[in-house]
């Protein structure tokens, strides 16, 4: 059996994951622009055998994948580091099932070892350049930013919104639905983790926009909040390039991403005084630890507090 086959059997076989999760993972198995780096192109005519896996094969591509040269005709240097430790991850998930599966005697990839993802530095909006933002973007999306900047719902989960999850008279939202686009099809699953399908309280000024949205475009309960013009709904490759890229540009806010909307939002819960176990519960992440992680330098730092409390002890 070759490499391809079995990858082929390997990717059949997984029925956990989401359809945009396995579209992504496997462009990073076919389709990485370096043609050294593709597991397919390194390993894919290659029979299933250790010794063809592992050894000098398995060595090179190793090196490569961590950005060496090796015995690769292409340098890296130009792939972020998620992008290399994700490619060989993946390679490592399709050997391991061959070895589970009794197809490979053990995995080259073992003690790999990949380069340290560092988290880029985060794009934030003030409130009023949320205003400036939301009074920028096409009218039926103006709901949509002052949501994903105050409500930190990610833009698949604010498309999948649907009427009646949004409840105004409590002020909050029920996000249960997240809505993607892959290879042209939309998609319609819960959200990826247990933790991400939560209720989040909302502020005044969302609810506020979320009830002059549906007042101006309503919606039966098991419609979306946020549709495309035609009524059908919003894909998010077409929307980010006709409605988001117009609206940035005439905000003066470039670059911004959607997703930045939810960084947005947990500095903003932050500023306002909320702890790490509720910006957890509010952004659905399981662990208080990825807050932590991610945005634990925007908490308010107790050096002085600390440093007077041990000059106090020193004095005795």
């Amino acid at each position: 059996m070759k490499f391809s086959e079995w990858e082929l059997i390997w990717r059949k076989g997984i029925v956990d994951l989401r359809p945009s999760t396995l579209a992504r993972d496997e462009g990073y198995v076919q389709t990485i622009p370096a043609s050294d780096l593709r597991p397919h192109a390194a390993f894919g005519n290659r029979q299933l055998l250790y010794s063809y896996m592992g050894g000098r094969a398995g060595h090179q591509w190793s090196k490569a994948v961590v950005g060496c040269r090796g015995g690769a005709r292409t340098s890296v240097s130009a792939f972020s580091a998620a992008t290399i430790a994700k490619a060989g991850q993946i390679l490592g998930k399709i050997l391991s099932g061959a070895v589970t599966a009794g197809k490979l005697r053990a995995s080259p990839c073992v003690g790999i070892k990949f380069p340290r993802i560092e988290h880029e530095e985060m794009r934030f909006l003030s409130p009023s350049e949320v205003t400036r933002l939301a009074d920028a973007i096409a009218p039926p999306y103006k709901a949509l930013v002052i949501l994903g900047a105050y409500g930190g719902l990610r833009i698949g989960e604010m498309l999948g919104l649907k009427a009646g999850r949004v409840d105004l008279l409590h002020s909050s939202v029920d996000v249960f639905e997240t809505l993607t686009e892959v290879s042209g099809h939309l998609h319609t699953g819960p959200p990826k983790t247990k933790a991400g399908r939560r209720r989040v309280p909302l502020p005044k000024v969302a609810i506020d926009a979320l009830r002059q949205h549906l007042l101006m475009h309503p919606a039966a309960p098991d419609d979306y909040v946020f549709r495309s013009p035609d009524g059908t709904p919003t894909r998010v490759q077409n929307w980010r390039n006709r409605v988001w890229i117009p609206a940035v540009d005439a905000s003066g806010l470039v670059p911004l991403r959607p997703h930045d909307l939810r960084h947005t939002a947990v500095a903003l819960w932050i500023a306002a005084g909320a702890s790490p176990v509720e910006i957890a519960r509010r952004a659905g992440h399981a662990s208080v630890a990825t807050v932590l992680d991610r945005y634990g330098h925007l908490f308010p730092g107790s050096e002085n507090k600390v440093n007077d409390a041990l000059d106090i002890l020193a004095k005795g």
